[in-house]
């Protein structure tokens, strides 16, 4: 599977109001059919209040109309369904807006809904429950002088956690995700996985022994029992025989404590079909880091369950800046398709990873993530890999006639859409050109996956099936490095600053090659 995330705000601006919608993504489908994918993640679209941009769903039945209308979601669906392309849809489970009619009633303790979410009495001198905090800073309780207790937030305090471990809530989420199953949906996203269910006995975290890359308190505990709970993998498998009935594909975001170690629990015994967590979203770049990164998948995902490998998306810096380290940005961003596309696994690439763009500059008086106002310098926020699409190289990268909720950068503009189809040699071009290659080699699209003894900087492997083997070697350093083979390699199928010859193979700056190993 080869996953295109669409961030709805920033993609397509159909009524030139400055703020993405379906519509505008409708008209950009034939550009996503030219990629070569086979579905596209579409970020959060639900009836929302927008405190984070989606992610705090008001209503799982209904559309934002600042995305437009259910009619345009179904228009968009049948338009990508006759394209061969699926939808999936970004349920957001772990918590809902405090604006939801769900909260308003737990709240109020009306509908029966009164222990729909994570509520606890304060302790004895009024204080929180325990010292659990927020991933976005400070205390992960709030105290509500309604109904005299604390609710718990993972996120925002605008974002209260749902108490999944209430069966009636389980049955109510199953019921929300059969709404768009029975619309056609081609499967899931499963926002913030981990944080789905917490321990029963609201036990405190324990400290972290080295905080010094805390950006504020989250980072000083070992997130124990806030998160990553077992009770999590019964209701996965409650999800998996619901999407079974619609043969529906399921994809979950893991992080938190020990992420790789959850991938692998929340894909055996046919729970979800995939996961992919941030490991290689990180700031490291080294061969050595890739290596441990591809060894831990190995080691806990098991067959049918399946590793999906993300370089960029929503949250995090775009990979064509964050791991640069000074080398050519087009280069090092062919590189790094070239390096994502021979996984084994899942793939899941970012708008505007297929043109190499790298991360924008917001300047504080246009940023709109709060996270990054609450931390700004040290932290700038996500606003930098969501910027609009440029399209072309017009007012605002043809993205819309108005000034867009983010700025368009020059550096991004100068680098459209437009412009590099009109190249060649273009990280556009490329990208089609690398998901053809995927697609035209069995040991790519399911063959087995073998790190090889190589020069430190070289990430080395092998990828094999019963009809051919390949070899992949990529520098990941910023000086050449020589790849000795035995025997002499064969003709470079795909490759960049990478020369072959009797003695192996010359990896330039950014080079990497993948030839026959037969």
């Amino acid at each position: 599977m080869i996953i295109y995330q669409v961030y709805p705000r920033s993609f397509g601006d159909s009524n030139n109001d400055g703020i993405g919608d379906l519509a505008g993504i409708e008209q950009k489908l034939s550009y996503i059919k030219s990629l070569g994918v086979d579905a596209i993640w579409i970020s959060p679209f639900f009836k929302s209040p927008m405190v984070d941009f989606g992610y705090d769903v008001a209503d799982y039945r209904a559309v934002d109309p600042l995305f437009g209308t259910m009619e345009d979601f179904q228009s968009l669906l049948a338009k990508s369904k006759a394209a061969g392309i699926g939808i999936i849809v970004d349920m957001v489970i772990s918590h809902t807006s405090e604006q939801h009619q769900w909260f308003k009633d737990s709240r109020a303790g009306l509908n029966g809904r009164a222990n729909w979410y994570l509520w606890a009495s304060p302790q004895p001198d009024g204080s929180a429950p325990n010292n659990w905090v927020s991933v976005f800073g400070g205390p992960a309780w709030r105290w509500d002088a309604e109904r005299r207790q604390y609710y718990y937030h993972s996120f925002f305090s605008s974002q209260p956690d749902l108490n999944m471990h209430n069966l009636e809530v389980q049955a109510q989420i199953i019921s929300e995700m059969r709404f768009w199953l029975d619309m056609g949906v081609a499967g899931f996203r499963f926002d913030a996985c981990n944080h789905i269910f917490q321990d029963r006995q609201l036990r405190s975290n324990p400290p972290r022994d080295d905080v010094s890359a805390a950006l504020h308190p989250y980072g000083f505990q070992v997130h124990m029992y806030d998160q990553g709970q077992p009770e999590m993998l019964p209701f996965l498998e409650r999800i998996r025989k619901l999407l079974d009935e619609y043969g529906a594909y399921s994809l979950a975001e893991v992080g938190g404590y020990d992420p790789i170690k959850l991938m692998g629990q929340y894909t055996q015994n046919r729970r979800l079909h995939s996961a992919y967590s941030f490991a290689m979203m990180q700031p490291d770049s080294s061969a050595q880091r890739v290596r441990d990164v591809i060894t831990e998948l190995e080691n806990n995902i098991v067959a049918p369950g399946r590793a999906c490998y993300a370089l960029s998306n929503h949250d995090k810096p775009r990979v064509a800046t964050r791991w640069a380290n000074g080398r050519d940005r087009a280069q090092t961003a062919k590189e790094m398709l070239a390096l994502l596309l021979t996984m084994r696994g899942d793939i899941c690439l970012y708008q505007g990873e297929e043109l190499g763009l790298p991360q924008a500059d917001v300047p504080f008086e246009r940023l709109q993530d709060p996270f990054g106002k609450s931390f700004w310098p040290k932290f700038k926020g996500r606003d930098g890999c969501r910027t609009p699409m440029p399209w072309n190289g017009k007012l605002n990268g043809g993205f819309s006639r108005v000034e867009p909720w983010l700025p368009v950068g020059d550096e991004h503009r100068a680098i459209n859409v437009e412009k590099q189809e009109a190249d060649p040699n273009s990280v556009l071009h490329f990208y089609r050109k690398a998901i053809a290659f995927r697609r035209a080699h069995p040991a790519l699209m399911q063959g087995d996956i073998e790190l090889l003894p190589s020069p430190h900087g070289v990430l080395a492997f092998r990828r094999s099936c019963d009809e051919e083997s390949l070899l992949c070697l990529f520098n990941m350093d910023v000086i050449e490095h020589t790849f000795a083979c035995e025997p002499a390699p064969t003709e470079i199928l795909l490759g960049q600053n990478a020369i072959a010859d009797l003695l192996g193979v010359n990896l330039g700056v950014s080079g990497f090659c993948i030839l026959s190993d037969a």
